[in-house]
């Protein structure tokens, strides 16, 4: 990327050798991500100057290492697209999500739309060649993890138990991925969206309803909710609300299901304003949590609810040569691709 809205060119580079506690990673897929769009289409200031290769949705093959890394050669790993210091304070105390010297591939450094990138070796996840086979996978597709580890961190973080309603509103990206996980760690879901593509995606893999918001407004939406947690057994409080369509109306209706108890998590990211009112989460005795990616340590777990087959990422994931990047990043602006897609070089 060369200037906002001006179309990407390859250019030739040189990643060796790496530094120390660096790696260099032979990419085998990068997703596309409404984060690079953001910078691409919407002037959203990358830390790194441009020019700047994006991508953060990163899988591939370590094929050099620095001082430090070298137990790495030679894996298969996925890289997280948030790596923390592990030094500073705020990771000390267990708060990576916040650590001042981060590092994002594709906003701090160059990224994965490339066929090779240097990052850092701390927190990388190694990925198991024979179970990916055996649930069908390439290891271009679970360049996907990474977008299956932000609803984990935010279900994780929420503290969703089994017998738990979990609200995820938007399921056509990320949301998607969000209801499967709130379901696996034991949850009942509501799926709530505006397509019925979506909606029905989302009933296929753990929706137990599904609502639609382009026909309900927010008033019926509660009281069809509060009556499906009544005829199953659901408490009618402390409702788990996970904000996935990053839109203003989604957030709207996010913050209008509150219930005594409540938690709200805003996952999906809009450069909207809304207009609510605070006292609501006083009133409620809510909370309302952040989501900011996935600590790099939590990957493996995150993959695992892949490799176990709890989480269905091959049904959502569609793979395109790299060299179309400019094409497929218009077609996914244009909300003409559905699913992720991912880049392959």
């Amino acid at each position: 990327m060369t200037a906002p809205n001006v179309p990407m060119v390859r250019q030739a580079f040189n990643p060796f050798p790496p530094g120390p506690g660096q790696v260099v990673i032979e990419v085998a897929g990068c997703g596309v991500c409404h984060t690079d769009l953001g910078f691409f289409y919407d002037g959203l200031r990358s830390n790194h100057a441009l020019p700047l290769v994006l991508g953060h949705e990163i899988s591939g093959k370590v094929v050099a290492a620095g001082a430090g890394a070298e137990t790495w050669i030679g894996k298969n790993v996925i890289v997280p697209s948030v790596v923390s210091c592990g030094k500073c304070d705020q990771c000390q105390r267990g708060r990576p999500e916040i650590c001042p010297a981060q590092q994002m591939p594709g906003n701090d450094s160059h990224g994965g739309f490339a066929s090779h990138v240097v990052v850092p070796a701390r927190g990388l996840c190694p990925v198991d060649d024979a179970r990916l086979a055996a649930q069908g996978l390439s290891l271009a597709e679970v360049s996907v993890v990474e977008v299956v580890s932000t609803p984990y961190s935010a279900v994780l973080r929420a503290g969703v138990r089994p017998g738990d309603l979990a609200i995820v509103i938007g399921v056509g990206g990320i949301g998607n991925y969000c209801v499967q996980v709130a379901k696996a760690f034991g949850a009942k879901v509501v799926a709530i969206a505006r397509e019925p593509s979506t909606l029905a995606a989302a009933a296929e893999h753990g929706a137990a309803l599904t609502l639609n918001s382009r026909e309900m407004d927010g008033k019926a939406l509660k009281s069809a909710i509060g009556q499906f947690a009544k005829d199953n057994g659901l408490r009618s409080t402390e409702w788990f609300i996970f904000e996935c369509s990053g839109t203003a109306s989604g957030q709207l209706n996010a913050y209008g299901l509150l219930v005594p108890g409540a938690t709200l998590c805003v996952v999906g990211f809009t450069r909207e304003k809304i207009e609510v009112r605070l006292s609501n989460l006083m009133a409620f005795d809510a909370r309302a949590l952040g989501t900011w990616g996935c600590p790099a340590e939590k990957y493996p777990d995150v993959l695992e609810l892949v490799l176990s087959g709890k989480v269905h990422i091959k049904p959502f994931v569609k793979t395109y040569k790299m060299d179309e990047i400019n094409q497929i990043f218009e077609a996914v602006h244009n909300r003409e691709i559905r699913g992720r897609a991912v880049l392959v070089p």
